[in-house]
């Protein structure tokens, strides 16, 4: 959702934003993917494969929720975007939450926090740049 946004928007304050959610997600991505591996547990999809990534309900759009931003141009694309990844943000946190309560590792569960803490306040952003359109 971020590329997207990052190829095609000209907003600065939600390029802005988008490029931080991508440098903050990339490094934690790249951790659990460690994690998961030296576990021994399988690792989902990468890259473009939305499909494997999650379903639509944690946090991920669906199919034609993509479509529609990878189709909107400016300002119908930053709206979708924000919207989007409000909803993707909501999921990580339910997943964060989750790990807190049920996880063994005590590094995930620090990541979970952190990632709780950091996701709670971009929303306050996105739902502030939201009401300034």
């Amino acid at each position: 959702m971020a590329q997207v946004v990052l190829d095609k928007s000209e907003d600065p304050e939600v390029t802005d934003l988008a490029s931080r959610i991508q440098a903050a997600q990339g490094p934690e991505i790249e951790l659990m993917t460690g994690w998961l591996s030296s576990w021994g547990e399988p690792v989902p999809g990468r890259g473009g494969d939305h499909e494997s990534m999650g379903e639509p309900g944690e946090g991920m759009l669906t199919d034609d929720e993509m479509a529609a931003l990878d189709a909107a141009e400016p300002p119908e694309l930053e709206r979708l975007f924000l919207e989007g990844m409000i909803t993707h943000h909501e999921g990580a946190i339910a997943m964060a939450e989750t790990e807190i309560a049920e996880g063994m590792s005590p590094d995930a569960k620090a990541l979970a926090q952190d990632i709780i803490e950091a996701q709670k306040a971009e929303i306050g952003e996105m739902k502030s740049l939201l009401r300034s359109r």
